[in-house]
């Protein structure tokens, strides 16, 4: 049984247009009070005038106090509805990928906000990142045990979103039974990652433009920096790279890099360096270390709209130091999964550190996440990873 949540005059526009998050400001808190409602409630949208938006579920006590789940009324969140929108996310996925390693679901953009699931094999990792979401943890696991019938599931209930919904974090199994490394099939290389490891195990967003980077790798030497287990470096050395080296501030993961390079038969051409990105280059280039590629992936440095300025001068500042590693003609590839950076300001901020180093680019590709982080078109929250291969020019 869902209750009602009015929304104020000429907020529902947004709605409208296809966006499924609603604010706690666009609330008519007089006709339908926040406070009537328990985390997690499922609820029916509607307009100033009375008019049905849609139906999904409210959180009180968060900015976002509801999500938009189904905008049928003879379909509203259920367990038969899981079923249906996770049959329709693996039938994309399933025509895309060769095998059974990406992200089966990308919250709002498969129409299931707050469920992230990343498949590897027979064995799914989940998150359950809302209060919604989170009241439906048994209907969830039976339709993903319905769908796919998987070894195990773990759930990955330790995102800080979390938190922010005033929910527990934790990472239990829910399903079967799941080993502590999940391996990853990526580009004709085999990887292992710990089901622990960092956000729910593997970049799978990244596939697409480490695909993109082999082209430019034969013969040179590449800098993996915030490598994690060594994706690009080990993808690039399998590519034909003559080395590389990766840089990360984990321990654990530089030894996952290690093991990974092994298990690809590249070992002999795969180093490591522990450290903060940002004291490791600077260390690398007072030492007079050059690359002919530097791939800079780092974590997102911009949580907030305002931490915005602080971000984009530690993005300046990681691509200044990038750049001034860089043989004549060599490869910069530069990320940023930052939603607040966006892509023409990310841009901006590279060219402003190669002018800064008196470094001249052309920027040659540019990517996005892969079509398993599909972008919901009426919310530009969805689209979040941009990634540039720019070029620095010989000069005479």
């Amino acid at each position: 049984m869902s209750g009602e949540l009015r929304l104020r005059k000429d907020h529902d526009r947004r709605l409208r247009a296809g966006h499924c998050w609603i604010y706690n400001n666009e609330i008519d808190t007089v006709a339908t009070p926040l406070g009537a409602f328990a985390a997690g409630d499922a609820v029916d949208i509607v307009s100033h005038r009375g008019q049905w938006l849609g139906s999904g579920y409210v959180n009180p006590h968060s900015l976002i106090c509801a999500r938009i789940v189904s905008r049928d009324r003879d379909h509203p969140l259920s367990r038969s509805l899981l079923v249906h929108r996770l049959n329709v996310a693996l039938a994309l996925r399933e025509r895309l990928y060769p095998g059974p390693w990406y992200r089966l679901v990308h919250g709002e953009a498969d129409g299931l906000p707050g469920l992230v699931v990343d498949r590897y094999g027979d064995v799914l990792v989940a998150q359950l990142a809302t209060a919604g979401m989170d009241r439906l943890r048994e209907d969830v696991l039976a339709a993903l045990d319905k769908v796919l019938h998987p070894a195990g599931i773990l759930l990955r209930n330790d995102s800080p979103v979390r938190a922010m919904e005033g929910l527990p974090e934790g990472i239990e199994t829910g399903l079967g039974s799941v080993p502590d490394t999940l391996l990853v099939e990526e580009g004709g290389c085999r990887f292992a990652t710990a089901a622990a490891g960092q956000k729910t195990g593997w970049y799978f967003d990244q596939a697409a433009n480490r695909d993109r980077l082999l082209k430019h790798v034969a013969g040179r030497r590449v800098l993996d920096v915030c490598s994690y287990v060594g994706a690009w470096a080990v993808r690039a050395t399998a590519a034909g790279a003559s080395a590389a080296t990766c840089i990360d501030v984990s321990a654990a993961a530089l030894e996952g890099a290690l093991a990974n390079a092994a298990r690809n038969g590249v070992a002999d051409r795969v180093t490591v360096q522990r450290g903060d990105a940002f004291e490791a280059l600077k260390a690398l280039r007072a030492a007079g270390e050059r690359y002919d590629v530097v791939v800079l992936d780092p974590p997102a440095f911009i949580k907030r709209r305002k931490d915005f300025a602080e971000g984009a001068l530690a993005y300046r500042r990681l691509n200044e130091l990038g750049l001034t590693l860089l043989e004549r003609d060599g490869l910069l590839v530069t990320s940023s999964c930052s939603f607040h950076m966006g892509r023409d300001e990310l841009l901006k901020t590279v060219q402003q550190a190669a002018r800064h180093c008196d470094r001249s680019l052309q920027l040659l590709e540019e990517g996005r996440q892969g079509p398993d982080h599909p972008v919901h078109p009426a919310m530009p929250e969805t689209s979040y990873l941009k990634t540039f291969y720019l070029r620095v020019l010989p000069t005479f």
